[in-house]
């Protein structure tokens, strides 16, 4: 199926995709006030919290960019460019997530869906890894 948008205004609809700083993380960030996590910390796969002295990092996933299996639908378009973009994102995921769980770190991962419609129970889940 072809794109039923201009080439031009794809990229410009793209490039206000932001990569940091997403609303699920800032909503995150303001319940995890006080608890000492630091918000973007510059390790290895560039989790969105990190708490080092517990050894917790923790992923807040957008649900296009990382398959969620409760939201995700299939791109309709440019197949050749997103499928194996998005299949990347989640083997990169799980090659973080070994990589944390290896050296006796707790990942967490909560889905973008979940931050916004129900951050008491993703702010509990984190609070009792801790």
């Amino acid at each position: 199926m072809a794109d039923k948008i201009s080439k031009e205004k794809r990229s410009e609809i793209m490039s206000k995709i932001r990569k940091s700083e997403t609303k699920p993380e800032l909503i995150l960030k303001k319940r995890l006030q006080g608890a000492y996590f630091r918000y973007q910390p510059k390790i290895y796969g560039n989790p969105d919290f990190a708490l080092k002295s517990k050894k917790v990092v923790i992923f807040v996933d957008g649900c296009f960019w990382h398959k969620c299996p409760k939201c995700f639908r299939k791109p309709k378009s440019n197949k050749k460019y997103w499928n194996p973009k998005i299949d990347k994102n989640v083997q990169r995921d799980r090659k973080y997530d070994n990589y944390y769980l290896e050296r006796g770190w707790n990942v967490i991962r909560v889905w973008e869906h979940d931050v916004m419609k129900n951050i008491n129970s993703v702010s509990k889940r984190i609070f009792s890894s801790l």
